[in-house]
């Protein structure tokens, strides 16, 4: 796992908090100063943070489950869409949905329903409906597309949420407590870390902050995954093995009973 530089956290503006008037005290621990009427957060904490959660984070990807990431923040959605889609975990980007997680079995219906459009289209029986009717299964289609179609594989409870700016996205953050799903989360300075399992200290405004943080956590999950991949492929090699030493036992077996008949 990749070591991370306090410098690149600098470069990146992953330091900038919000500002002081605007500050929750319970991030108190985690600041470092104040300047110019803005809250600067401790890197080194920050640093630290990021390596535990990155920990945290490639054991639930090796362990097969999913992290579902949530960001419905411009400068956000675009960043998480492309790193959580680049280690094939799932997303929220758009609104997010009420019940996704405390009514998951709705929400898999709806992505369901997705599916069951699809297969229309497939056999023809989407061609046999009448214009009119066409016209609001495409526009069901599309809507639950833009909405759920980044979570289409997810298809059990996440292992985790990783949330960016705990404010805007409190709703899912009461959802998974209430299932105690573990949230891993950036936080600001204007925000309650108590609300999380694993607080990274971080600007969650600024797009390049964002970017860094994501980076980091993606490459661990990437890890993660791979490992399970190896010991899977690790686990297969040795059941043939075990198969291929089996066979002429079984040979033997086979012949030493023919011969006492």
């Amino acid at each position: 796992m990749e070591k991370v530089e306090v410098k690149e956290l600098l470069e990146a503006g992953v330091h900038f908090g919000h500002l002081t008037r605007k500050w929750n005290p319970n991030m108190a621990p985690y600041i470092y100063m104040e300047r110019n009427g803005i809250h600067i957060i401790n890197l080194y904490k920050t640093a630290a943070k990021i390596e535990e959660t990155s920990e945290a984070l490639a054991k639930i990807a090796a362990s097969g489950k999913k992290i579902l990431f949530v960001a419905t923040k411009k400068q956000a959605k675009d960043i998480v869409a492309e790193k959580a889609g680049a280690v094939n975990q799932p997303y929220i980007t758009e609104r997010w949905p009420g019940g996704m997680l405390t009514n998951f079995v709705t929400i898999r219906k709806a992505v369901k329903k997705m599916a069951s459009i699809d297969r229309m289209k497939k056999d023809g029986t989407f061609n046999s409906l009448s214009k009119k009717e066409r016209l609001q299964v495409d526009r069901l289609r599309a809507k639950l597309e833009k909405n759920l179609g980044s979570i289409s594989d997810m298809t059990r409870l996440p292992g985790a949420l990783f949330v960016v700016d705990i404010m805007r996205e409190h709703i899912a953050i009461r959802e998974a407590q209430k299932l105690n799903i573990p949230i891993f989360a950036m936080v600001d300075t204007n925000s309650d870390p108590r609300e999380v399992d694993y607080v990274i200290p971080a600007n969650d405004d600024a797009s390049k902050s964002i970017d860094k943080v994501l980076s980091i956590v993606t490459s661990a999950i990437a890890d993660g995954l791979n490992e399970r991949k190896a010991e899977k492929a690790d686990k297969e090699g040795k059941s043939q093995k075990a198969e291929a030493k089996a066979k002429p036992a079984k040979k033997a077996e086979k012949a030493a009973s023919e011969e006492e008949e």
